[in-house]
């Protein structure tokens, strides 16, 4: 609920150009609410030092990948704004990766819908970033907000998969 009701924030905040930096803000406590709930939802949740690094590491590649690559197209014009951009991608990451780590800690459908979810998320934010800070495209409206509400769709949907069948 909490990643819901500061999303919701974010949405309305990110209607003016001038709260841009609060709706990032408002998104990044999404995240984090996110990262706990797809914590706290997985059996044997394992310790730090439980994680085998390299296959990891290969399995989160693509996020890494899509986070580095977004990163390099805007980061010439994010004036102001870069310190809170890479603390959001961070943060995001993050988010992707942990509902990665889902896998085998939760039934197959609860895992799929979170992290097919929070690939759309990512996706759906690099579209902003890019719109915003690198080329403005004149489909960028319906691409990020289809992008956005299937990802939280899917990630409500694989949450409650998960309450429904654990």
């Amino acid at each position: 609920m909490g990643a819901l009701i500061f999303s919701w924030i974010g949405d309305i905040l990110l209607m003016w150009e001038n709260l841009f930096v609060y709706g990032l803000g408002a998104f990044l406590m999404a995240h984090i609410c996110y990262i706990i709930a797809f914590k706290i939802g997985q059996r044997n949740p394992g310790k730090i030092g439980d994680i085998n690094f390299v296959k990891t590491f290969l399995r989160n590649l693509p996020i890494y990948i899509l986070a580095a690559f977004t990163y390099y197209l805007i980061n010439p014009h994010l004036g102001p704004l870069k310190i809170p951009v890479i603390i959001y991608i961070i943060v995001i990451v993050s988010m992707a990766t942990t509902a990665t780590e889902r896998y085998g800690k939760c039934n197959p459908e609860s895992f799929w819908q979170v992290f097919i979810g929070a690939v759309f998320f990512l996706i759906s934010d690099s579209m902003i970033a890019i719109n915003k800070f690198y080329q403005p495209f004149e489909e960028a409206g319906i691409i990020i907000m289809g992008t956005y509400c299937i990802a939280q769709l899917l990630i409500v949907m694989g949450i409650r998969a998960h309450l429904i069948k654990p």
